[in-house]
C-alpha cells in the first residue's frame, strides 16, 4: 500500500523538530501523529514536558509548539504493508522537502529521531542534500516510541527522550 505522512506541525517558535518515519496505520486512519494507543510518544511528552497526554490532540500539539517543539516525518511517502519500518519498500521512499521547512523555520537547530528507520533514511536521503545548514544542526538517534519497540525498556526509553526536554 503506498502511504502519505502528514503536514508538519510547526510554527516560528519551533527549536527542536521530532522526526518519525512514517505514521504508521494507526495514525493514518486517525489522521495524527502517534495515535497508536500503546505508543510511547505522548507519555513521554506529558513527562518530559507537561504536555497533557489526554487532551485533544489539537491541545497537545499546541502544547508541544509552545514548548518550542515541531513534529514531522522523514518520509513524504512510501510503499508498506503494515506499519513496521522494516516493511518499508526502499525503491519507494520519497522525503519530505527539509531544505524549504529549514529554510522558512530557520530557528530550529536540533533534530530528534523517533527510531533508527527515522534516523537512517534522514541520513541517506536528506542530510548531505542540506549543506551548511547540516553542521549547525545537533541530531539525537532516541529509541522509537513504537509499541514494535518492546524490547527496550520503558525507562531507558525516557531517558533518552530527554534530549527533546534538554535542547535549546
Amino acid at each position: 500500500m503506498h502511504v502519505h505522512s502528514f503536514a508538519p506541525i510547526v510554527d516560528h517558535s519551533s527549536r527542536v523538530l521530532v522526526l518519525g518515519s512514517m505514521p504508521g496505520k494507526a495514525s493514518l486512519r486517525a489522521g495524527q501523529y502517534y495515535a497508536h494507543p500503546r505508543n510511547l510518544f505522548w507519555q513521554f511528552m506529558h513527562e518530559l514536558l507537561s504536555v497533557d497526554a489526554e487532551a485533544s490532540y489539537e491541545q497537545r500539539t499546541a502544547g508541544l509548539l509552545e514548548r518550542g517543539v515541531a513534529l514531522w516525518d522523514v518520509l513524504k511517502s512510501c510503499t508498506r504493508e503494515s506499519s513496521l519500518d522494516s516493511d518499508i519498500v526502499t525503491s519507494s521512499i520519497v522525503a519530505n522537502d527539509f531544505h524549504g521547512l529549514f529554510r522558512e523555520y530557520p530557528q530550529i537547530r536540533v533534530v530528534c529521531f523517533n527510531g533508527a528507520k527515522a534516523a537512517d533514511v534522514f541520513s541517506r536521503n536528506v542530510l548531505g542534500r542540506l549543506g551548511e545548514r547540516a553542521g549547525r544542526m545537533r541530531l539525537h538517534r532516541l529509541p522509537s516510541t513504537s509499541p514494535a519497540n518492546a524490547s527496550v525498556p520503558f525507562a531507558r526509553k525516557l531517558d533518552a527522550w530527554r534530549a527533546v526536554a534538554t535542547a535549546d
